[in-house]
């Protein structure tokens, strides 16, 4: 082996070893910024998003996704050498990231992403109000689950059970996550039980109602580092994250949601090329990608509902 390839695999080993630390510390938030190069995966360079050939901001509970993703995409199109990704809330990236100067552990990030997504068009339509988007796709779907422990020994049966006094609860924040803010928050409304669980309350990392609902920074990494703490009982995630916790052999289980409110009928996730990004051929290029089957069937491999040949191309935006 040459003195370059020992580096390269040298500097591959402290990549996954800060991954896992970052795993550890701080339910994996540090694995959420990672750059992709043909020598491997690196996380926190936040810096790339200023220089990589393809930036994106993604929603973030496709997290699980992006390294077999961007392997195969990298592979049909190796010149597009560094692809820097976020998957962190989308309202996080849009009203932090773009729309104002964010930072990341101290550092800026670049206010000018090739691509944004989000799990609601309104984000993108936003954007497309300020003149820095213009056309969109829908390319995957997803459906709400309620996640518990390890052979649920609450014996929680469904939604109607959010209501009952002996449950600690944890779920995503109305501030910056769309899941609850769009959906979880309404599907709570559609069986009368908002105001119990949530007590009208808007904020994050937080009770909301002490001692029985904690809302998270962050959801789609701390709901299960707290149920398997004994901190929860119960939350609601994506069908996607219960899939992937369990591929990973963590201490949990899923409840399924019936199709009447699980929300899988409205949940859309939305895609565009931002006009002030630095990389537009490469942004196209990813976006036609999407709509091959070969990506198509990678998202399905974790759970994710294809979307439609319809769904999958370009829109206009239309601005309110």
């Amino acid at each position: 082996m040459s003195f370059r390839k020992v580096i390269v695999a040298a500097i591959a080993v402290v990549w996954v070893s800060v991954a896992a630390v970052a795993q550890q510390d701080d339910a994996g938030h540090g694995s959420d910024y990672r750059t992709f190069t043909a020598n491997g995966v690196a996380y926190g360079q936040v810096g790339d998003s200023y220089t990589a050939d393809l930036v994106m901001y993604l929603a973030g509970n496709q997290f699980m996704v992006m390294e077999e993703l961007i392997t195969a995409f990298q592979a049909k199109n190796p010149d597009i050498e560094t692809i820097y990704v976020e998957t962190i809330p989308p309202g996080q990236i849009m009203n932090g990231q773009i729309l104002k100067q964010g930072q990341i552990e101290g550092q800026d990030t670049a206010m000018n992403p090739d691509i944004y997504a989000s799990v609601r068009v309104n984000h993108l339509q936003r954007l497309a109000q300020d003149g820095i988007m213009h056309d969109y796709m829908t390319y995957i779907h997803n459906k709400l689950e309620l996640m518990v422990a390890e052979g649920n020994p609450k014996g929680i049966k469904g939604v109607e059970d959010l209501g009952r006094d002996d449950l600690v609860q944890s779920h995503p924040n109305p501030q910056s996550e769309g899941i609850f803010r769009f959906y979880g928050s309404q599907m709570l409304k559609d069986v009368g039980l908002y105001e119990k669980v949530t007590g009208g309350a808007d904020c994050r990392e937080c009770w909301a109602v002490e001692g029985k609902t904690w809302f998270t920074a962050r959801h789609h990494r701390e709901t299960p580092d707290r149920i398997e703490k004994g901190e929860a009982d119960v939350g609601i995630v994506w069908t996607t994250e219960v899939i992937e916790a369990k591929k990973h052999d963590r201490k949990i289980d899923g409840v399924a949601i019936p199709d009447e409110l699980n929300k899988g009928d409205v949940v859309g996730y939305a895609i565009g090329a931002l006009s002030t990004g630095r990389n537009p051929y490469n942004a196209m290029r990813y976006l036609s990608w999407l709509g091959t089957e070969e990506a198509q069937g990678i998202y399905e491999s974790y759970g994710f509902i294809p979307a439609t040949a319809e769904e999958l191309k370009l829109k206009p935006l239309v601005t309110q």
